[in-house]
């Protein structure tokens, strides 16, 4: 892949080598809040919200501190320095923070380092903190590459050190992307972490352990120390620093299967609503990841939105599980609020409508066409396996489906992680009840660190065909014997191609699929 030359392995070194020492302790617990010495920004950086001419950095400081970012096309910042000064870090948000880089020049390599700085006495500051990103480009000639993948630290599958942690990272971080599209369930908020976990040839699969990670998680201190758990690895954070990362989330950032206004039958919750959760949840998210408007648990903000990255991609994140209405048979022939409520329905239709990019992919936390079960007799997805014509949230899928094709919207794809295997999958009204539609892709990846689960059927409502399926002989098989799924997406700045891989960690490409630019049905 063509890119702006760079070099970008010397800038992490610090951050590795002390995330290194919190990998080697088999247990830890959050720091608590430092009263004296110097700051430090332990949990690394992060950046995200990238633009031709911004970007988002985030960091989280061990004690009250000013943030300030300084930027500079030289990674050895030898010209062009420039400061920019972001917020006090105190606990009202966790000690966590973002500043918003303006005025950046398009399409180059942006080098940066985080400096935290005693509020007291601005000359006690940390050590820089280094990072880079590229910002997005105006001329469709460059190439664009981003990978994707959910379901972290799931079932019990923690950071292990005796395999090296999250090393699938570290793999992804040398394919050097443009960013990492997380597809949801970021962390599992009901997955308590044990020290040790049994395995079938014997041996044992030991993790690292917090007191937040030793619970559900109720509180928003213990849905910060679920975030925080997965920042103790080395190799995720080597990643963030080099990588920007465009974030949604799915059902286990909460609990399993929750939608809003449900109460909880579960003897290891005292708090019962759902939406309670939800919330805390919500706010942590938001304090975690580079993302602006969700910060300090904004109502305003909203996880789904659209990331435009130059001429040629769009990437539309949506939000299934906010909107929602409860799990169920998914036998309704009206369904207005469905799996995205009416108001999201509108917006993707008409950003759809507005986009002039060449690729347009939708971001799905859930898949289309795979049904997912809920129970003996709800549904959690969008599929409920009835082959006939749309019910229940198909219907909205439906209607959604029907604009692309009626406004003759080109260049779309379905990206989508949550059923904890990789699969390849065609969708074409000739083989479907409902036909008001153009073909098109999905394309399935995950898990990037949790248990890997056996393929799920095929609801034939939408035509689906399987061009390809990985996954599980049996349930919640552990990363040592099914190793991390990612996909890649490469996209041609010549002949405006599109290339899906979908990998496994290990340099492993199991699948590949070109897209041409401007056909149908491929």
């Amino acid at each position: 892949m063509a890119s702006t030359p760079h070099t970008r392995r010397s800038l992490i070194g610090g951050s590795l080598a002390l995330s290194s020492a919190l990998l080697a302790a088999p247990a830890l617990a959050a720091p608590a809040f430092a009263r004296s010495g110097r700051p430090s920004a332990l949990w690394g950086v992060q950046s995200g919200e990238i633009t031709a001419h911004s970007a988002t950095v985030w960091t989280r400081s061990d004690r009250l501190a000013r943030m300030y970012v300084e930027t500079s096309p030289s990674e050895a910042f030898r010209y062009a320095v420039r400061r920019h000064r972001g917020p006090l870090l105190g606990p009202s948000g966790d000690f966590t923070g973002t500043t918003v880089l303006r005025d950046l020049p398009p399409g180059q390599q942006i080098h940066y380092r985080v400096v935290l700085a005693d509020p007291d006495d601005p000359r006690r500051t940390c050590e820089p903190v280094h990072g880079t990103f590229r910002t997005t480009p105006v001329s469709r000639r460059r190439d664009v590459r981003f990978l994707w993948s959910g379901d972290l630290a799931g079932q019990g599958w923690g950071i292990n050190p005796d395999v090296g942690g999250y090393r699938v990272f570290d793999e992804m971080r040398r394919r050097d992307p443009d960013f990492f599209l997380f597809s949801g369930d970021t962390i599992y908020a009901d997955g308590p972490i044990k020290s040790a976990v049994p395995l079938r040839d014997g041996t044992v699969w030991r993790n690292i352990t917090t007191a937040e990670k030793s619970k559900v998680a109720e509180t928003l201190d213990e849905f910060r120390g679920n975030f925080r758990y997965n920042l103790l690895d080395r190799n995720l954070l080597g990643f963030n620093a080099e990588v920007p990362v465009l974030a949604q989330w799915d059902d286990h950032e909460v609990r399993n299967n929750w939608y809003p206004g449900q109460l909880i039958d579960d003897a290891r919750y005292t708090v019962k609503e759902a939406d309670v959760l939800a919330a805390r949840a919500r706010r942590a998210f938001g304090e975690y990841f580079p993302v602006t408007d969700l910060r300090g648990g904004r109502t305003e903000g909203r996880m789904y939105r659209v990331m435009r990255y130059g001429p040629l991609l769009d990437v539309f994140v949506l939000d299934m599980r906010t909107y929602r209405n409860a799990n169920s048979p998914g036998d309704r022939t009206e369904d207005p609020i469905g799996i995205l409520g009416p108001e999201q329905l509108a917006w993707i239709k008409r950003e759809l409508s507005r986009s002039r990019a060449t690729w347009k992919v939708i971001a799905a936390d859930m898949p289309l066409g795979i049904v997912v079960p809920d129970g003996a007799a709800d549904f959690e997805a969008v599929a409920q396996g009835d082959p006939g014509a749309p019910l229940g949230r198909e219907l909205q899928i439906a209607e959604l489906l029907r604009h692309i094709k009626h406004q003759r919207i080109t260049g779309t794809l379905w990206l989508t992680a949550d059923v904890h295997y990789t699969a390849a999958h065609h969708y074409a009204p000739e083989r479907a009840a409902f036909t008001d539609f153009a073909p098109f892709w999905e394309f399935v990846s995950g898990p990037i660190g949790a248990g890997g689960f056996p393929a799920g059927r095929l609801d034939a409502t939408f035509g689906p065909e399987t061009a390809f399926v990985r996954s599980a002989p049996f349930a919640n098989m552990s990363p040592s014997e099914n190793p991390p799924y990612y996909g890649e997406v490469d996209i041609d700045g010549g002949s405006g191609d599109l290339t899906v891989r979908l990998r496994r960690q290990g340099g492993v490409v199991l699948f590949t699929r070109t897209l041409r630019p401007g056909r149908v049905g491929q």
